[in-house]
């Protein structure tokens, strides 16, 4: 199958690398020229404009940041609508609004393309070893479509209806709690730090305990080690909070946790730490208390 990828950041090089593992024709996209080098180290294809991908790509995986991302990738000046074969399948991996997704399904199946609402998760480690979680709506032609593609990237693929839309509301829900887990995990080690705690064996004793959440152990651990090179930015959580909160004012639904993490991120990009790790919104509370973080001199 011939399938393109657009973006290769640290979900879109594990899709990638997962799809050429699996015997796919594989063609990555991103402009920059670090992911292009490493993908064609692993045997890939690699261009740095979606118009540059093969003619006839007959699935497309588009994991960039958002909706605006997501159109100009397609439909843009150099989109890759038209290296597209007729009936190709469009994955729409980015975290976006539900009114995007159907918006942009919309303008795709108008083109004779089909859509599949497919958020992800996991991370880094999880897309290298295709291993994702892909919350996704569509058709059942859609999905049939895209089944090669899934079974490269994914062990759990959720069919959550064929109406596209409701895989980007899951995702959004699921982002209000991987954001407010994040935040409340650097809250809860700073906390632990002004008090006296050793942070490591506060580390230790958090993830054998009931308190324990993935994004703690997997946040925290980096933490200790200071290591803020960003697998999810600090910036990213600022934008899908901010579709938390969005869609939530959409409804007439508080949710007082996203708005109150959503400030932290904020906080942490206007110091600067915006392409931080997004476990480093422990910063705020360094700045704000003057606490030595581990692994920071």
């Amino acid at each position: 199958m011939r399938v393109g990828v657009i973006g290769m950041g640290s979900m879109g090089m594990g899709a990638a690398l997962s799809l050429l593992r699996a015997g796919q024709d594989v063609t990555g996209c991103d402009m920059r020229e670090a992911a292009r080098a490493e993908f064609a180290a692993a045997g890939g294809r690699a261009v740095a404009s979606p118009d540059a991908l093969p003619e006839g790509t007959e699935a497309l995986v588009v994991l960039v940041v958002n909706a605006q991302q997501t159109e100009a990738a397609l439909f843009g000046e150099a989109g890759a609508a038209p290296r597209l074969a007729p009936g190709a399948v469009v994955l729409s991996s980015a975290t976006m609004a539900p009114d995007a997704a159907r918006a942009l399904a919309a303008k795709a199946e108008a083109a004779g393309f089909l859509w599949l609402d497919a958020p992800v998760s996991g991370g880094a480690v999880k897309a290298r070893e295709g291993a994702m979680t892909v919350m996704a709506s569509g058709s059942e032609a859609a999905f049939a479509a895209a089944q090669p593609v899934l079974d490269a990237i994914a062990t759990k693929v959720w069919r959550l209806g064929d109406q596209v839309g409701i895989g980007a509301t899951v995702k959004v829900v699921h982002q209000l709690l991987a954001g407010v887990h994040i935040a409340v995990a650097a809250e809860a080690m700073a906390l632990g730090i002004r008090a006296g705690a050793d942070p490591r064996q506060l580390y230790e004793v958090v993830t054998s305990a009931a308190g324990n959440s993935w994004m703690f152990e997997n946040r925290m651990a980096r933490v200790l080690e200071g290591d803020d090179a960003p697998r999810s930015a600090v910036e990213i959580f600022v934008k899908d909070l901010g579709l938390v909160t969005d869609m939530a004012r959409s409804l007439d639904f508080p949710v007082p946790l996203a708005a109150q993490a959503q400030q932290l991120f904020t906080a942490a990009r206007g110091m600067g730490q915006g392409g931080r790790d997004d476990g480093f919104v422990i910063r705020v509370w360094q700045t704000l208390t003057g606490i030595k973080l581990p692994g920071e001199g």
